[in-house]
């Protein structure tokens, strides 16, 4: 099948330059830079558009060999929440559009668009340069209602109906999980001939198995210490205080732990979460377990792979992922995850094998399973080497495979329409 030589990627809302684990930065921009750079290590050009944020950003920013980011101009530099962007579309359509006129015909074989206001531009460059449209959602919003957390904010009818426009023009859409893609066709009457279910990949290079008395040393970490970890951004969707709770409740069970327990929140306020971004902090502080509790800031890839090896445990109670891909990064250092038994975690994480799954958002079923892991050392060790197996599966090499894959079919199914047209 023919490959594209030259890939236009779209991420309006976000920058892949932006360091995961806040604001709107997450396991989105990691894809698409790993994604990108390994499709350039295959030949395929990558040209990621995203919004200017900063006047201080160069136009162009060469990512690595064949993959260059272009900021573009559209609207304030600051200030413009993600619910807001969607009046900028406009403007950021015919930044991407000037950027492809100034070549010759043809100059981009595919669009692939990331999250649905990239999708609605997709959608216009599609038709405008006659090529095929691949769309990764990341998250829905009818799957988002449907699992809120206490304190969030309903995801506007306006986005809903944008990614079924999304959904109903794309030539490919690429799920993460069997579950991202029911919901696809379920929710917004996908073609189920046009869903391709890719597993997002973890860098097993970065993350991958180490001494956790070293790691520790680096972090300053007890070695006797029992500690849990949490990884993401600081929101309610990703529930951070389920974690905080079930900790408090464990210590109330089992007082003799507070002199071992350490828990580590990695991240920083996003989405709603800005609204009050010291407001875990003070729950911390009034559950009685601050003294227990570190909060950092998000890390780069190598910090972030020492907090893992670290950790006893990675607890990831979220309400809804679309994949989770810390609880396959975790797994990937070796350790045992404990997650929400929602979406993309089902996928991620092994129930039994690899981690624990649990049903709801209820602490006290959180303190249940971790407390049932640290007292069992010999089912614990069982999870550990298998966290590393499972991960083992999902390299970004095995990713960018079935994604180029995915382009060539569009491409192929693309030609063949205008052939009979």
């Amino acid at each position: 099948m023919n490959r594209p030589r030259r890939v236009a990627t779209l991420s309006v809302h976000t920058s892949p330059l932006d360091q995961p684990g806040a604001g709107d930065a997450g396991g989105m921009n990691v894809y698409i830079c790993e994604v990108a750079k390994r499709l350039a290590a295959r030949g395929v050009d990558v040209e990621i558009f995203t919004r200017a944020t900063s006047s201080d950003l160069p136009p162009r920013v060469q990512l690595s060999d064949g993959v260059t980011v272009r900021h573009i101009t559209a609207g304030p530099y600051e200030g413009l929440d993600k619910n807001e962007l969607s009046a900028q579309l406009c403007a950021f359509t015919s930044g991407v559009l000037r950027v492809e006129a100034m070549h010759e015909p043809g100059y981009f074989d595919l669009v692939h668009s990331h999250y649905w206001l990239s999708g609605q531009v997709g959608w216009l460059a599609k038709e405008r340069w006659g090529v095929p449209l691949v769309h990764s959602m990341h998250t829905m919003a009818r799957v988002k209602n449907a699992a809120l957390a206490a304190g969030e904010t309903p995801e506007p009818n306006a986005r809903a109906i944008g990614e079924a426009q999304v959904v109903a023009e794309a030539d490919r859409l690429l799920a993460s999980t069997v579950d991202e893609a029911d919901a696809l066709v379920r929710l917004y009457d996908a073609d189920p001939a046009k869903v391709v279910t890719v597993p997002p990949g973890v860098d097993l290079g970065v993350f991958a198995p180490g001494s956790r008395a070293v790691a520790r040393g680096r972090l300053g970490l007890e070695n006797d210490a029992v500690v849990l970890l949490f990884v993401g951004r600081i929101q309610p969707l990703k529930a951070p205080d389920v974690l905080l709770r079930a900790a408090a409740l464990m210590v109330a069970k089992n007082p003799d732990l507070r002199d071992r327990l350490r828990v580590v929140v990695v991240g920083g306020p996003s989405g709603s979460g800005l609204a009050e971004p010291e407001q875990q902090q003070k729950l911390a502080g009034a559950l009685g377990i601050a003294d227990l509790t570190r909060f950092e800031r998000p890390v780069h890839q190598a910090r972030l792979a020492d907090y893992y090896r670290a950790a006893d445990l990675t607890v990831v109670p979220s309400y809804t992922e679309s994949f989770g891909l810390v609880a396959v990064e975790s797994q990937a250092c070796g350790t045992p995850v404990v997650a929400a038994s929602v979406g993309g975690l089902r996928t991620a994480v092994a129930d039994g094998v690899s981690g624990i799954l649990v049903a709801g958002h209820d602490p006290s079923d959180y303190a249940a399973a971790i407390a049932d892991l640290i007292r069992d050392p010999e089912r614990y060790s069982r999870l550990a080497r298998s966290a590393v197996r499972h991960a083992s599966e999902f390299g970004w090499e095995v990713t960018a495979d079935r994604v180029l894959d995915v382009y060539a079919e569009a491409m192929a199914s693309s030609s063949l329409a205008a052939t009979l047209a």
